[in-house]
């Protein structure tokens, strides 16, 4: 009875019925919500506080932002089913466009972001195999069966997601980086869960994850063996942990430009960690084609033997 009271009490205000509409089409932040119902932000924070309070909604801190979904599915789903059927979802139509434009300022924040560091992105990409190859390879090696739960593990952009999620039951992406959540979220909108944390501290149970993607992320960590061991710990049995990197060089000056912390990995390497983590090197895949070597490890719990593949 007091959850029921609870609700109800949350739900009896225009302004946060209007919100539950809204973040059933997507994640939003405090500052856009304000933006879609003209309102100041202390005044959407306390309604937003209110439905968090009855478990309608949930915030998550980014950096200086605070985004807010709705709460857990088996609490909101009948909400949802009631504003549809009294009608109220049809009120917020006029919302509903304005949310389009908030969309529009995400995709225009993130085509500036990329043309002010088109040379940066143009450098990197230039020193190895052209990335539709190397995307190619990654879908080769995970084949056409569904996936089911994805994890894009340091998710950047989204491409990762763009290109997988079609394939997965739900995806996860996940980043330390709120600037760049906020360019996944203007890249691939509503297909995939965002969330803001770090690779050694998965917001993810054990188990939860059939298959974890590490896209030129490991070169970045500070100790690769626990990232490989974390994504390891999401897996269920016979998940797989798909990592695409450089293979070892020696291209120093991509540490002081490009914060690479590890100049690329050796097989020797990364079949030692998977074996640390329980996971078993079920494939290698050598990708030449320019100065640096772009390799991918395909490693699964209770897998079988390795096979190394050299593309053409």
């Amino acid at each position: 009875m007091k959850l029921a009271l609870d609700i109800f009490r949350a739900l009896a205000d225009e302004s946060r019925l209007r919100i539950v509409a809204l973040l059933g089409a997507m994640e939003l932040s405090v500052g856009e919500l304000a933006q879609v119902l003209g309102q100041s932000q202390p005044r959407v924070s306390r309604h937003v506080k209110i439905l968090c309070d009855a478990g309608l909604a949930e915030r998550r801190k980014e950096g200086s932002w605070v985004f807010v979904a709705l709460g857990e599915r088996a609490r909101v789903t009948p909400v949802l089913a009631a504003l549809d059927a009294y009608g109220v979802a049809g009120e917020v139509e006029a919302d509903i466009a304005r949310l389009s434009a908030v969309r529009a300022d995400r995709a225009a924040a993130a085509a500036a972001w990329f043309e002010a560091h088109a040379g940066e992105w143009d450098a990197i990409r230039s020193l190895h195999v052209a990335e539709d190859q190397v995307e190619a390879a990654m879908r080769a090696l995970l084949g056409s069966a569904p996936l089911g739960r994805l994890i894009d593990i340091g998710t950047g952009t989204g491409r990762m997601i763009e290109l997988f999620a079609p394939a997965a039951t739900h995806v996860l992406g996940i980043d330390k980086s709120s600037e760049m959540l906020r360019l996944a979220r203007a890249r691939i909108g509503e297909q995939a869960d965002l969330r803001q944390a770090d690779l050694y501290a998965l917001p993810v149970s054990d188990g939860g994850a059939d298959v974890a993607i590490l896209h030129h992320v490991l070169h970045f960590a500070q100790q690769p063996g626990a990232a490989i061991a974390e994504a390891a710990r999401v897996l269920d049995a016979f998940g797989r942990l798909l990592i695409a990197d450089f293979a070892s060089h020696d291209r120093e000056e991509l540490r002081a430009r490009d914060a690479h912390t590890r100049l690329g990995f050796a097989d020797a390497q990364i079949a030692g960690w998977f074996e640390k983590a329980g996971l078993a090197l079920e494939r290698v895949e050598t990708l030449e084609g320019g100065e640096l070597t772009v390799k991918l490890w395909l490693g699964r719990k209770q897998g079988v033997p390795v096979r190394e593949v050299k593309a053409a």
